[in-house]
């Protein structure tokens, strides 16, 4: 079995082969966006399938499903770059990053879990999917992660670029599987996705990264009140206003995706029920 399941894209324009031939790595080709989001009929839904099943759902879990949406509805958005040549995967994965404290040292680190599949899953499903793997993250329980951060420590400083493209070049350029070897297979899936709002920041743009190939992080802000326009009674009212900051690769992905996505975005969060599923119903003792 491969790292990844591909089937190679045929047909590209010609803006997209010079793109290609433009930027021959993920240092240079970031484009920038952001996108502002009305929160509160989101808000509304979440509180309400807190008060019935009692799960306390965020926007994190909600962003697992909304982007795996996106990108089920625009296929060639969920890409790799490989030899040149662009490879629609026939997976979706959705990476979040995780903050946890690394009991050796007791710095601040970053790991991350992916959530498979969430455009096919309900909310609770992606709930006890999500919350379990980033229990076990958090917890040093991921046997494979913690194998991947001991390797790293050990190696030394003047290897780390020559390790991690290397670990680039077998994953994604010949598409091994190096679970044998103690590496996670697709273990940055799709797209990449950071609360930074869970921090307390309104607004911040992430770089790509590079031995990932994945074309596009999207970081979420904090929600906060501003004065907007209602669409019934055209009155400036206050209103919940959350803001999504994207990093895509523009060898890959250009403002023509970037706005149907921003628009199939948008959809959700105005109608979440009708989009996202139902609401559960009330649990008895929730």
């Amino acid at each position: 079995m491969p790292n990844l399941r591909l089937k190679k894209k045929e047909n590209l324009s010609s803006f997209r082969k010079i793109a290609i031939g433009t930027w021959r790595t993920a240092y240079d080709p970031s484009v920038y966006g952001q996108l502002r989001l009305r929160a509160d009929a989101m808000l509304a839904y979440i509180e309400e399938f807190r008060r019935r099943t009692g799960k306390k759902l965020t926007i994190s879990h909600v962003m697992a499903k909304a982007t795996a949406l996106t990108l089920k509805e625009m296929p060639d958005a969920n890409a790799i770059l490989r030899f040149n040549r662009i490879y629609l995967r026939e997976d979706i994965g959705v990476f979040f990053q995780v903050a946890m404290e690394d009991q050796e040292t007791g710095e601040i680190d970053l790991s991350g879990a992916t959530v498979f599949d969430a455009h096919t899953k309900s909310l609770e499903e992606i709930y006890d999917d999500f919350n379990s793997k980033v229990q076990k993250v958090k917890a040093g329980k991921d046997k494979e992660l913690e194998g991947t951060r001991s390797t790293f420590k050990a190696i030394p400083f003047f290897m780390l670029n020559w390790i991690l493209e290397t670990l680039s070049t077998l994953l994604y350029t010949l598409n091994l599987d190096l679970r044998a070897f103690g590496v996670p297979r697709d273990a940055f899936g799709s797209a990449m996705v950071t609360n930074v709002g869970s921090l307390g920041l309104e607004e911040a743009y992430v770089p790509l990264v590079p031995y990932s190939r994945v074309p596009l992080l999207l970081a979420v802000g904090a929600v906060r009140d501003e004065a907007v326009i209602d669409e019934d009674s055209g009155d400036v009212v206050k209103g919940r206003v959350l803001r999504v900051f994207a990093t895509f690769d523009h060898r890959v992905l250009d403002g023509m995706h970037a706005a149907k996505m921003a628009k199939i975005v948008k959809a959700i969060f105005k109608d979440p029920e009708g989009t996202l599923g139902p609401l559960p119903p009330a649990r008895t003792g929730a």
